[in-house]
């Protein structure tokens, strides 16, 4: 298995999903709830290469003693993360943290980022949504601010995007449609009924919201600004 040092940061997903389909021996997508519960750890700092052996172990135990059922979902991983996070932390307790993930260039390049934001800034002055216009606007100005400055500092530059994304995020629950919000939290609920009771709350709220969110996104027409997304 690649170990941490050598996992660059902005594979988080892509492993994750590869590991996944791997093991489970035939090509899967990823359900919306897998994609909101791996965002839900990589904001929580779950080390890569902890989920990776959660997900291997999870498989190699089934393999031994295969129930009726098959895994069909991440979800089904979901509690050997949460113990082997668990343990992980408290063996960093007094010692030097493990390094997560490599911060070194995998591929990005200054042009490459110009163009992402260019389309992005594009993107989003597309958007017709008059609740947002004003946070459009600073979204934007924050966007061309950051093209005008880049640096070859390629983690700051995704840390500085996420920040970008917080404040549309933020915006998107205060200032969109109540009515229709209420609408789109209710249909969230429904599709994570289901799951609720295997979750913990935490999980269960973070994941409510990422979806939520996600659902926002597609439907205002608002951009992933985040470099995974280049």
């Amino acid at each position: 298995m690649i170990g941490p040092s050598r996992m660059n940061y902005y594979n988080y997903y892509t492993e994750i999903e590869d590991t996944f389909v791997r093991r489970r021996g035939k090509h899967l997508l990823l359900s919306p709830i897998d994609w909101a519960m791996i965002e839900g750890w990589k904001e929580r700092g779950i080390p890569l290469h902890i989920v990776l052996r959660a997900v291997e172990s999870v498989f190699d135990n089934f393999d031994k003693k295969p129930g009726p059922r098959t895994i069909k979902s991440l979800l089904f991983c979901r509690e050997e993360v949460e113990a082997r996070y668990a343990e992980w932390q408290t063996a960093q307790i007094g010692s030097h943290s493990e390094p997560t993930e490599a911060t070194t260039d995998n591929g990005f390049s200054i042009e490459k980022i110009e163009a992402h934001l260019t389309k992005s800034i594009g993107d989003l002055s597309e958007v017709h949504a008059e609740s947002l216009r004003e946070d459009l606007d600073r979204t934007i100005a924050r966007l061309s601010e950051l093209s005008s400055g880049l640096t070859n500092d390629f983690e700051a530059v995704d840390r500085s995007l996420s920040d970008i994304e917080n404040f549309l995020d933020a915006a998107l629950l205060s200032h969109y449609d109540v009515q229709h919000l209420k609408l789109l939290e209710k249909e969230v609920s429904t599709q994570l009924k289901g799951y609720k009771a295997e979750m913990t709350k935490e999980a269960y709220d973070q994941t409510w919201r990422l979806m939520l969110l996600k659902r926002l996104r597609e439907e205002v027409g608002i951009p992933r600004l985040g470099l995974f997304y280049l």
